[in-house]
């Protein structure tokens, strides 16, 4: 059975690789994200991208080094026109807002290139409801595929269901 592929937006790697938090709802998706990384990831084919790469590497020198040391294992999609347009349009809609052009790109690369999962924990952008409906809605007008949209919590789910289905 061929495995999922599943693109990993910068949130997740970073919740992986950050110092464990205060606030108790971030600390748990780092809880999370770790057990998904440890004991799922391997379930999945994952891919990441120049932007995920360039996010990662931002910030404190040693926490880049080790969230851009975590993404090394992973295939890294190509921006073509097709992305740059799909990207532009979800701006120009305003199913992201232009200061989330980044956000814009992470959709688009995983729309384009086929992707079956975008983990994310990004709710403002990516994950939240409304903004999955406008991205499928859309998507399904141009004809672009609209990868799921979930959080490593609902992927440890998708892969339990599975496994329990298929004894």
């Amino acid at each position: 059975m061929t495995k999922p592929k599943l693109y990993i937006e910068t949130s997740v790697v970073s919740y992986f690789a950050a110092r464990p938090s205060r606030d108790l709802i971030v600390l748990a998706h780092q809880e999370i994200t770790k057990e998904f990384w440890e004991e799922r990831l391997a379930r999945f084919n994952g891919f990441v991208s120049r932007i995920v790469l360039d996010e990662a590497g931002d910030g404190d020198p040693s926490a880049a080094k080790a969230r851009l040391d975590l993404l090394k294992r992973f295939l890294v999609l190509p921006v073509t026109d097709e992305v740059d347009r799909l990207a532009a349009m979800y701006l120009a809609e305003n199913v992201v807002p232009p200061r989330a052009l980044r956000d814009a790109y992470h959709i688009a690369l995983a729309s384009v290139h086929e992707i079956d999962y975008l983990a994310t924990w990004n709710c403002a952008h990516i994950g939240s409801g409304q903004a999955r409906k406008q991205i499928r809605e859309l998507n399904d007008r141009e004809g672009i595929l609209t990868p799921i949209i979930c959080s490593p919590e609902s992927l440890m789910e998708v892969i339990e269901y599975v496994e329990r289905s298929h004894c």
